[in-house]
């Protein structure tokens, strides 16, 4: 059987097929042998027992919130408590760019503005990002104002919901569907940070469209990408790093190709809180550069291909604890035994 992974718990894999059916699985012991990661919105092969033995071909995935075959991730950023934090919201977005998903902004909380401030603060959100091509929404979950435009751009959609703790992700699903009352909590007035109300991934099936829940990541690091990859990633920034004189130059004032930088040049043209963002993602990858540069990683290969078709490939050490390895030492014995008339 056929079906979609719609939540996952502890060991358990909660999967509706195609007909509408809700079954409770476990993966089958050659997916773990194969260190195959399973997510919330995988496609899966199941059998009667509830073992899924495969996953199919995933239109997309994101590791940080871990879901796959997603059309759309709004990303949701309160514009007070917490206060708008615009290089954690360009984290996101650089991170949505570099696993090629379309980001949808909605700024939560517009009730806690007052007119004028609301305006000021609309404006400068709009002219950041709005020559970015990103689409920008503004909601009130508690007095449900702006979700006639949401359902619009969601219709027809699986999309994911990600963005720090207490923006009010939660309550932007109850706003959308009352009777799911998903927990919420309030913002604590010592941190002025959110807590996390959301333990784990699951989609919600409203009709028209489908919403994965996911909790808050505000831990999301740039760990993974080499230094000079992450300017094509800012469309304010590549838009003049072609015409660096130095093909490798990384933007930096000081830095040894500096003099040469079209970027440092045209700074007055690129926002503030963008270049800062950039500066921070660049001193994370550069961190990676040299944990990769000198820290020797290397993975195993968990998997292998015969006459085919792919196989588990067992890792070294448990191949040298297996039982068939240990029975093989056996034989070996007896048979040093026979040759030597002991047995």
């Amino acid at each position: 059987m056929q079906g979609q992974i719609f939540k996952i718990h502890s060991d358990f894999y909660y999967v509706k097929s195609v007909d509408g059916n809700v079954f409770e699985c476990k993966l089958r012991e050659v997916l773990k042998k194969q260190n195959q990661r399973v997510l919330t919105g995988d496609f899966v092969e199941f059998d009667q027992a509830g073992a899924i033995f495969n996953v199919l071909e995933r239109k997309n995935s994101l590791p940080r919130p871990a879901v796959s075959n997603i059309d759309l991730v709004v990303v949701v950023s309160s514009l007070l408590e917490p206060k708008l934090d615009f290089v954690q919201l360009n984290r996101y977005l650089t991170f949505l760019k570099y696993y090629k998903i379309d980001a949808l902004l909605c700024f939560n909380k517009e009730d806690l503005l007052k007119t004028p401030d609301f305006s000021l603060e609309a404006r400068k959100i709009l002219s950041i990002y709005q020559p970015l091509g990103y689409k920008i929404l503004f909601t009130s979950a508690k007095e449900n104002q702006g979700f006639c435009d949401f359902k619009k751009e969601i219709k027809g959609k699986t999309i994911a919901l990600c963005g720090l703790s207490g923006v009010g992700k939660s309550s932007v699903i109850n706003a959308l569907n009352p009777e799911l009352n998903i927990k919420t909590s309030r913002v604590s007035s010592y941190t002025k940070r959110g807590r996390h109300t959301t333990r784990h991934c699951e989609i919600l099936d409203f009709g028209d469209f489908q919403i994965v829940d996911t909790p808050g990541f505000s831990n999301l690091k740039f760990d993974f990408i080499l230094p000079r990859d992450l300017d094509s990633l800012f469309e304010d920034i590549s838009e003049f790093s072609g015409e660096c004189k130095y093909s490798d130059c990384l933007h930096i004032e000081g830095d040894e190709h500096s003099g040469g930088c079209a970027v440092l040049k045209n700074l007055n043209k690129i926002e503030p809180t963008r270049y800062k963002s950039y500066l921070e993602f660049l001193r994370e990858a550069r961190d990676y550069k040299q944990k990769v540069t000198y820290g020797g990683i290397k993975e195993e290969e968990t998997k292998k291909y015969t006459h085919g078709r792919q196989r588990a490939k067992i890792s070294r050490i448990k191949r040298e604890n297996s039982r068939n390895t240990a029975k093989q030492k056996i034989r070996d014995l007896y048979k040093t035994a026979e040759d030597n008339d002991e047995y």
